[in-house]
């Protein structure tokens, strides 16, 4: 994605992982009680568990039998006897060869260090504020120097340490069966095998690796290597937080996999998931990597790299990884002064519905006919279509408003609910649970959308309120068949005009990404379709099924769908109305399933651009086309990071 006669460029990131510190998990409780004839006791029950703290209440219970022995014990509370030690930890990270894994996997990227992190975020991260320290660059001097004060010695003629009671120091590593994993984790078992730790490899199937009952989210492994996929905005208040450890009783929710709580890093989350000034976002996220990076509980491996590659009459395209090529489009041109530029795609859009669909190439196919209200080249966020409506440029508001029971608020599950005794909230970062009488405040957002310029749909009629709300409606519309719902459900009020939108949100719902809009899609109200009916009154459980939405929508972005041949390809024209005008007047997507048969059209020069989904990881042939001259190609570091997270407990 990008440019110029060639470049191989391996830009810098690096990516969302985990490495934090192990508080106590609460103490499992052991009951024993012998009686002898049929008597009333008073035990102690485990009621409720958080965090740290043990919730106890006592219960009346006859017992009748002679003996009685009952255990009430949480699985995974049981610190694991080789990674609770913080020592041992940081030795799996020093004496990790993770430059050497990603070579066995990416030969041909010219940089190894490129793509590796200290860190959960990116270095080119807005919310990124190091380097941290410790610097887990490998040096196995430095992990055997801890394996040795942890306990753990080398006799001679074994290759593996052992501690004083002569316990192997092995650990049972799992990933899934692909190949890809099983290439870098030897590199690694032979890596840990120079500082005498032994690496019991399990490969498994990926649907039991990522089972909803097995696998990660049961915590069933020691050390466990999988990948996240790191985004614009960091989140991670369901990975780090002290609350979101998968246990049985609180029936496996959370991916906190580690079972890691440390205080100060989890508070630091949840306050910058529920604080909008990006200062103090930055601040907050830097306290959680700071105590990521001194506690390793999780070790980040490497980010995967992906390719875009196109030929050098096509100039303007911006390759980034965390945006799409078809976001630089107002940048597209021909250098030999063409008309049409050919795109090649590996898969077509199932639909163009685009609230019910989640697809890459779905994406990509509307930024050319809609555009989108913003981009978010390089971890961050730029206007396109509408401003950034946020706190310091007064398009945002976020005040304290007085709620009473009976009021919808946002709870701390990201829902709405009536606010009575009970109802869990965040305030100015903290958990509380409401009492059901005392005065409260919640901070309530209302933002201003609104649009840079005017916009003009494809037929020449302006784009007007009607149409506006018409998404609202739509969108929020329980039988539209949407992903997701979960800013209609935050909303209290929504206001149009013919320049953008007023959402008022419920109180307690600090929506982290609110500056960005239009909060809801955009839909021609005025359109007649085929069968005489105005689309503003057609049922939302139909949309689905229109020719007008799903086959061929119209736009107000740079183009317009002119014709769709399904398997084969997608073509597109200018749209007059839009400002500034494309450069390049037609755009058809072939659809070319065989990779290999893609790249031979881009060499022959049929088409003029591979985007990175096509191109997937086989790409390393076209980095030596590219080395000749014969196209352009730049190799990007992904969001998507394998890392290895290391079990603090068993069960």
């Amino acid at each position: 994605m990008s440019f110029k006669k060639l470049s191989v460029l391996v830009g810098v990131l690096m990516v969302v992982s985990l490495i934090l510190t192990a508080c106590p998990a609460p103490t499992p409780q052991v009951v024993e009680k012998i009686v002898t004839q049929e008597v009333k006791v008073v035990e102690t029950q485990v009621v409720e568990k958080v965090a740290t703290q043990v919730v106890e209440k006592p219960v009346e219970k006859v017992v009748t039998q002679e003996v009685v022995k009952e255990v009430a014990k949480e699985d995974y509370t049981t610190p694991d006897p080789l990674l609770s030690d913080v020592r041992v930890r940081q030795a799996i990270a020093y004496c990790t060869d993770r430059v050497g894994a990603i070579k066995s996997v990416y030969p041909f990227v010219p940089d190894p260090t490129s793509l590796l992190m200290d860190t959960f975020l990116p270095k080119t991260h807005w919310a990124y504020k190091g380097p941290y320290q410790p610097d887990y660059s490998y040096d196995p001097e430095k992990g055997k120097a801890l394996l040795e004060e942890a306990g753990w010695k080398v006799a001679e003629a074994d290759p593996y340490r052992t501690n004083a009671n002569g316990d192997i120091l092995a650990l049972k590593f799992t990933t899934t069966n692909a190949q890809f994993r099983q290439t870098w984790s030897a590199v690694v078992e032979q890596s840990l095998l120079g500082c005498g730790i032994q690496l019991l490899r399990n490969f498994v199937p990926a649907s039991w690796w990522f089972g909803s009952t097995s696998g990660l989210q049961r915590r069933d492994f020691q050390l466990g290597a999988y990948a996240w996929v790191g985004e614009s905005d960091p989140k991670g208040q369901t990975l780090y937080a002290c609350n979101q450890i998968p246990l049985p009783s609180n029936n496996w929710a959370g991916q906190n996999y580690m079972g890691w709580c440390n205080k100060t890093a989890s508070d630091a989350i949840i306050a910058a998931n529920n604080t909008l000034k990006k200062e103090d976002r930055i601040k907050y996220y830097d306290i959680v990597q700071q105590e990521f990076v001194k506690d390793m509980v999780s070790l980040p491996m490497f980010q995967r790299v992906e390719a875009e590659a196109w030929g050098l009459n096509f100039e303007g395209l911006k390759a980034d990884p965390t945006e799409y090529g078809t976001a630089s489009v107002d940048n597209w041109s021909l250098k030999n002064g063409g008309d049409t530029l050919v795109i090649g795609f590996s898969q077509e859009p199932d639909s163009m519905y685009t609230i019910a669909v989640s697809a890459a190439v779905e994406r990509e196919v509307s930024d050319l006919i809609f555009g989108r209200g913003y981009t978010q080249f390089s971890y961050d966020y730029q206007p396109w279509l509408f401003e950034l409506s946020t706190l310091e440029n007064n398009l945002a508001t976020n005040n304290m408003v007085d709620v009473k029971p009976g009021d919808m608020v946002w709870n701390t599950d990201n829902k709405p609910e009536a606010l009575a005794k009970g109802t869990k909230l965040i305030v100015n970062g903290e958990q509380i649970t409401y009492d059901g009488t005392s005065p409260l405040k919640l901070p309530q957002l209302v933002v201003t959308y609104k649009m840079k310029n005017p916009l003009t749909w494809s037929d020449g009629q302006p784009v007007v309120a009607a149409d506006l709300e018409l998404g609202y409606k739509q969108d929020c519309d329980k039988e539209s068949g949407a992903v997701d719902y979960t800013i209609c459900d935050g909303t209290a009020k929504a206001e149009f005009n013919d320049t953008g939108e007023v959402v008022t949100y419920l109180p307690g719902y600090q929506y982290s990404l609110y500056f960005l809009g239009p909060a809801f899609s955009i839909y021609p109200a005025h359109q007649v379709l085929s069968d005489g009916r105005k689309l503003a009154d057609v049922p939302a459980k139909e949309w689905s099924t229109l020719p007008e939405i799903a086959e061929k929508p119209m736009g107000y972005g740079p183009y317009m769908m002119t014709e769709w041949t399904k398997g084969q390809n997608i073509k597109l024209t200018v749209n007059p109305y839009y400002k500034p005008a494309p450069k390049i007047k037609n755009v058809t997507i072939v659809i070319i399933e065989d990779t290999n048969q893609a790249k031979a059209q881009l060499l022959s020069g049929d088409v003029d651009w591979l985007e990175k989904a096509t191109l997937g990881a086989d790409f390393s042939d076209l980095i030596d086309a590219g080395s000749a001259g014969k196209i352009g190609i730049q190799v990007i570091p992904n969001p998507t990071w394998e890392h290895i997270d290391m079990n603090l407990f068993t069960k």
